[in-house]
């Protein structure tokens, strides 16, 4: 299977490759990135290595899409987005993103969801989005509630990072609320 380029106005979402892992690790390896991701920050570039492995193996089993977020302007990586837990049959996925704080507050981030959430409903045939998020990580909930998202209430103890399980807040958009 061909992996599915898209487009919006000021990006491109591509499949993450061995070209991207500086550019992914400089992003991953940010506190200020992982605080609320559900995994620790990377200690190196070999992990980053690792981890675009498996969006190519997850993606090859299809159980999920990984995408990442380049400016066409300029050509920069500047995050990632995709579908995680991606059920076909069931016709559900939950959508994860993050982006380096660069580019935080100018709109890439609601314009990249808008369009893998398009993709999703109009070309995959899901039925349901959701979203897992740490109930302190207001951007994230502000944007899901923005794009039409319900929360849908709190999972104890569902997320482990930095030695500790935390509370998440689950957040779900169904075709017909689009």
């Amino acid at each position: 299977m061909e992996f599915p380029k898209l487009e919006t106005e000021r990006l491109k979402l591509v499949q993450v490759t061995k070209d991207h892992i500086e550019s992914f690790y400089e992003i991953m390896s940010r506190d200020e990135i992982t605080k609320y991701y559900g995994m620790d920050s990377l200690k190196s570039i070999e992990e980053a290595s690792r981890i675009i492995e498996s969006f190519e193996r997850t993606f090859n089993n299809n159980r999920g899409i990984r995408w990442g977020i380049v400016t066409k302007d300029k050509g920069e990586f500047i995050g990632t987005l995709g579908l995680n837990n991606l059920n076909k049959w069931s016709k559900k996925a939950e959508i994860g993103f993050e982006l380096h704080p660069s580019y935080w507050k100018k709109g890439y981030t609601s314009e990249a969801v808008k369009e893998i959430i398009r993709y999703s409903f109009d070309e995959i045939g899901l039925y349901r989005m959701g979203a897992v998020t740490y109930p302190q990580n207001s951007p994230s909930i502000l944007l899901l509630k923005k794009l039409g998202f319900s929360e849908e209430g709190k999972l104890r103890g569902y997320l482990y990072q930095g030695n500790q399980s935390h509370d998440a807040l689950i957040f779900s958009l169904l075709q017909p609320e689009l």
